[in-house]
């Protein structure tokens, strides 16, 4: 592919005021008329036969290329149109790097004294003086500042003139002032004849006019000339090709144009850093689940989970957030490059940076870093300093910043704001936001209206906004969805949906459908989704896990799974973990006289555990473990704990206990509720205590009850006093 144009045919389109004769020893004529004779194809744009639509190019009316001038090296004025679709942040026309030569010999003293002051009225004077009397260097001078004035008339002649006389920056500036004017080609023309004679500037703009045009290969070639002269635009413009493409040396060419202080470039290689060091990244700025709170109960023995209702900052799927992942040194680097760009004014960096923040524990330096994104305009960091005030405990100026969010579109503050109303009981100002949060796209909007419909029992309601967000793909609510249809009796309208949810990851939807074929005896398929449900972490599928594995004789399993459990809260897992222990241990005997009294074992250890979290069962083997060390206080207070909470063992125990210590009236009214409750022992005992008192009757009673009840030793007993009292009342 040729890419320089013929001079001569340039010369011919009429637009080219020569004002003076070339200067053979100028060192830039030289150059220029070099470079100028290695084609003579046409200034005409070469296009390939398909257009490549590029990420985040578009073609705009405004300057697409650099303004150079000849008054400062490296100094050039850019409009630089958003390049990536990420960001959308316009750069108006500021100083930026670029490649610039100013001339040799007697103009270079007017030169320097341009870099001193190149927009005062003095030195503009004087720059016009030279130029009318056929300066070079002064026409390009003049020409970049009435350019970047926008006098386009004035700037033309003098960048003409220039250009003629070999002024490569001249020649980029006027191909900018063509552009402007909306001659796309010709443009093109100027900055490609700049551009071989060594214009980084020129280059760039070329390959962005290249690559608007569909021609990649061209623009690359050109982009990459430029980004090889240090241009950080040309950089920044290639790594976005590149990119484009997933070539892996866009990270280079990024890098290269953040070094050099370009904001959007630093911004983009952060996340590309970013997205890098993690295989599942999460949108720490995507809170689902904010609700009123959980509207559904149980709906099978077992229980279904449902818990849709979560009010706090759940961690979703995310598209744009930062993450904390195993590479560690490359999100500390990627942290680097967003407080980079952030301190310079990106307005996504600092959100970013704030949420990285924010996940390391620094909530103090985050808020600051939302806050600068937030009044730059940026809902989601206005969102998420909301969140960080709430945690402070300040929900008025939290609900601040999500009703400033709420009103640019951001659905998630929407969201937030519904379920702040709906905790104050505000349930038709929660609504309002729900329903604004749904027309701002965010699905959570329809699942938080179920949520609230449900929690007002208003069912049919709260199912049509479940099956919305559920179609919609909200995996959450297609399983609260599915936990309706189970409540309303319709297990095969339930069953499809509890399928998608688990299928799209919910945990709670998984552990469902375990109890869902549990239910019909399907143990194996139900076992499967157990499985898949503890996998993730629910506590409860790792309990029935344990439990089924205890059943099929697999006591080392099942105790991984247990703990798993147990340490997830689950009493049930704890006192099943403590039974696990306990089966391999021998029963501890009471110690012998003057001997310490022995230290737990982590078997009880468990029990306490789980009788601290209220299970009956387990009070009652602390009880015994206690009263078998002869611990008898500490036993009392368990079977007391555990009888008046409905066991009828801990009633029966501690009945025992104040027995041995000669409380037999206090003993006799536990052995009643324990024998009312149906403990066959309990029975037994108070029909002893009868007879041992003479009251032969309420003794038979108490027989009677407890050859009922049993078990059969007891039942065998029983019938023997029976029999006895009887031939004593008969006597």
């Amino acid at each position: 592919m040729v890419f320089m144009g013929d001079r001569a045919t340039l010369l011919d389109t009429g637009r080219f005021v020569q004002r003076r004769v070339h200067r053979p020893d100028s060192v830039m004529n030289a150059a220029f008329g070099a470079a100028a004779a290695e084609s003579n194809e046409t200034a005409e744009i070469t296009e390939n036969s398909e257009v490549t639509e590029t990420s985040g190019i578009t073609a705009t009316s405004g300057i697409i290329g650099t303004t150079e001038t000849a008054e400062t090296a490296g100094c050039a004025a850019t409009v630089e149109s958003t390049e990536s679709a990420e960001s959308a942040e316009i750069t108006g026309i500021t100083g930026t790097a670029g490649a610039i030569e100013a001339a040799e010999g007697p103009v270079a003293q007017g030169v320097q004294e341009a870099r001193e002051s190149p927009e005062s009225a003095e030195s503009e004077a004087r720059h016009r003086r030279a130029a009318d009397a056929g300066d070079t260097a002064s026409m390009s001078v003049l020409g970049a500042l009435l350019l970047r004035r926008g006098d386009l008339d004035g700037a033309e002649s003098y960048l003409r003139a220039a250009t003629a006389d070999g002024d490569r920056a001249a020649a980029n500036n006027l191909g900018v002032l063509l552009h402007q004017r909306g001659y796309i080609d010709d443009a093109a023309g100027w900055w490609r004849i700049a551009a071989v004679a060594g214009s980084a500037a020129a280059a760039h703009a070329l390959g962005r006019h290249y690559r608007e045009r569909g021609d990649e290969p061209g623009a690359e070639y050109w982009l990459r000339q430029s980004a090889e002269q240090g241009h950080a635009l040309g950089a920044y413009a290639l790594a976005d090709l590149l990119e484009h493409r997933s070539d892996v040396g866009a990270e280079r060419w990024l890098r290269a144009a953040a070094e050099q202080g370009h904001r959007e470039a630093a911004y983009r290689l952060a996340r590309m850093l970013d997205r890098s060091s993690a295989d599942d990244p999460h949108d720490a700025f995507g809170r689902p689940g904010l609700g009123p709170g959980p509207g559904l109960g149980s709906a099978t023995g077992a229980g279904v989970a449902d818990r849709a209702g979560a009010t706090g900052r759940s961690a979703g799927r995310r598209t744009d957030g930062p993450v904390a992942g195993p590479a560690t040194g490359r999100v500390g680097e990627a942290e680097q490059w967003y407080r980079q760009a952030a301190a310079r004014g990106h307005r996504r960096a600092a959100l970013h940076l704030g949420a990285i923040l924010e996940q390391r524990g620094e909530p103090k330096e985050a808020g600051r870093w939302y806050l600068v994104s937030a009044k730059a305009g940026e809902a989601r960091a206005a969102c998420a300093l909301g969140f960080l005030l709430r945690d402070a405990g300040d929900e008025e100026s939290a609900a601040v910043w999500w009703l400033r969010a709420a009103q640019e579109g951001d659905g998630n503050a929407a969201n937030a704001l519904g379920a702040l109303h709906a905790a104050r009981g505000e349930q038709q100002t929660a609504e309002r936001w729900y329903r604004a949060a749904m027309d701002a796209g965010d699905v959570n909007g329809a699942y938080n209206l179920g949520l609230l419909c449900a929690a007002q029992d208003r069912t049919p309601q709260a199912e049509q906004w479940y099956r919305r967000a559920a179609y919609a793909g909200h995996r959450e609510a297609a399983n609260a969805l599915a936990v309706l249809l189970l409540q309303a009796g319709d297990a095969t309208g339930a069953e499809p949906w509890f399928s998608k949810a688990a299928e799209a990851g919910s945990v709670d939807a998984a552990f469902n459908l375990g109890i869902l074929y549990a239910g019909r005896d399907e143990d194996r398929a139900a076992l499967v989704w157990y499985e898949r449900a503890a996998a993730a972490g629910h506590t409860e599928a790792a309990l029935q896990v344990g439990m089924a594995l205890l059943h099929q004789g697999e006591a080392q399993e099942a105790e991984r799974h247990l703990r798993c459990a147990a340490g997830g809260g689950s009493a049930e897992a704890a006192f099943r973990l403590a039974g696990v222990l306990d089966s391999r241990q021998p029963p501890p005997g009471p110690p012998a006289l003057g001997e310490p009294m022995p230290e737990k074992t982590e078997c009880e250890e468990w029990y306490e555990r789980a009788a601290e979290q209220g299970h009956r069962r387990a009070q009652v083997r602390v009880g015994m473990l206690a009263a078998a060390r002869g611990d008898v206080d500490s036993a009392a207070r368990w079977y007391r704990e555990a009888a008046e909470a409905g066991s009828r063992n801990g009633a029966f125990n501690l009945g025992l206990l104040l027995a041995r210590e000669g409380s037999e009236r206090e003993a006799a009214l536990w052995w009643s509720r324990a024998a009312n409750d149906g403990h066959g022992r309990a029975a037994l005992r108070l029909a002893l205590l009868a007879a041992r008192r003479g009251e032969l009757t309420e003794g038979q009673r108490w027989c009677a009850r407890a050859v009922e009840l049993g078990p059969p030793e007891v039942a065998e007993r029983a019938a023997r006093l029976r029999e006895a009292l009887h031939q004593e009342l008969t006597a």
